[in-house]
């Protein structure tokens, strides 16, 4: 079997993915055009040349125009299941969706809108592929936490249609600190935490997320590398770390996916997991961020599954529904 047929089969968990960041240019341009909706870029060979990115601002800036296009149920529906089948040829049998209700709200668009179009491709995934999956309501950084304090006030009719929190957007000058008391709602409503932390951001962002928001996993994480007690504490409590290569790449996190630090934290025995981000900026849905960091950083048979072991124990699934799951991967041959 070569290494991409390797991949595409190894069943795995896509755990940091921003289901607005699926959205393809021809995809936007169909739903600006469906939704009488201007965008500021004339064609979709435009807007692709616009994915040059400096920065993690300079992306955000083109992810937040083009998610004003989602305005009806069946746009998110659209968004997701197209993600979903992609997911599916990529080997996916589970995934953790991010969204931002605050780009969407914030244009008056309701909670319910969004949360209907999302649930009814999960579960058109699950029928027609097999994939399960969970919705991560993320508060976005950049903006105040009495802000997500209102957000929240906003889900709390829809709580038990969502699975956990995260914490995304521009990490720079916004340290986990500043949510701790709007997490500690969050874990009193008995949801699941996570927070990007070390991607722009220092090591200490990372220990404020594991230690004021307590998140159960950290998204990005790499800057950990630079904090040697971190990584003994983050591989002693086998605290997963969803990675994104591709998009580290893209952000100039690193320069090259070869200088990428992935296989460093991996042998480090820190619980690694590889992630898509926002692939349709970032060049790459998740079978691609395997296969380049593969080829890049030299990852063998052995590394991939245990790359795809962690994403699957990472996930916040019961033990029954992952033991088959592991089942199959321990079926595969390393060789």
């Amino acid at each position: 079997m070569d290494l991409a047929a390797f991949v595409r089969a190894l069943p795995k968990a896509e755990l940091h993915l921003h289901i607005e960041g699926s959205l393809e240019p021809e995809m936007m341009f169909a739903l600006a055009h469906r939704n009488g909706v201007r965008l500021p870029w004339a064609s979709v060979a435009e807007t692709r040349a616009a994915y040059a990115f400096t920065d993690l601002q300079s992306f955000l800036d083109l992810y937040y125009a083009g998610a004003a296009v989602l305005i009806h149920a069946q746009d998110y529906y659209d968004l997701a299941f197209a993600y979903f089948t992609r997911a599916h040829a990529d080997g996916v049998v589970h995934a953790e969706l991010f969204f931002d209700p605050q780009t969407h709200t914030g244009r008056g668009i309701s909670i319910e809108t969004v949360l209907a179009g999302l649930e009814r491709a999960g579960a058109e995934a699950m029928s027609r592929y097999g994939i399960s999956s969970r919705l991560i309501m993320c508060f976005l950084r950049h903006l105040s936490e009495e802000e997500g304090f209102a957000t929240l006030a906003q889900m709390l009719p829809h709580i038990g249609r969502i699975h956990g929190v995260g914490l995304d957007s521009s990490e720079k000058g916004h340290p986990p600190a500043k949510f701790a008391r709007l997490f500690e709602r969050c874990r009193e409503l008995r949801l699941h935490v996570v927070a990007h932390a070390g991607e722009e951001g220092p090591p200490a962002y990372i220990v404020e997320a594991l230690d004021l928001l307590k998140a159960e996993r950290i998204d990005h994480g790499v800057r950990a590398a630079d904090d040697p007690a971190l990584m003994r504490r983050l591989a002693h409590e086998q605290v997963a770390l969803t990675v994104c290569p591709l998009s580290n790449v893209k952000l100039c996190v690193f320069d090259r996916i070869e200088h990428h630090n992935l296989k460093q934290l991996l042998d480090a025995g820190l619980k690694v997991t590889i992630n898509s981000d926002d692939p349709a900026y970032f060049g790459g849905y998740i079978a691609e961020n395997y296969l380049q960091s593969a080829r890049a950083l030299g990852l063998n048979a052995a590394e991939l599954k245990q790359i795809a072991r962690n994403s699957l124990e990472a996930s916040f699934v019961d033990a029954a529904t992952r033991a088959p799951w592991l089942a199959r991967l321990d079926a595969m041959s390393s060789t």
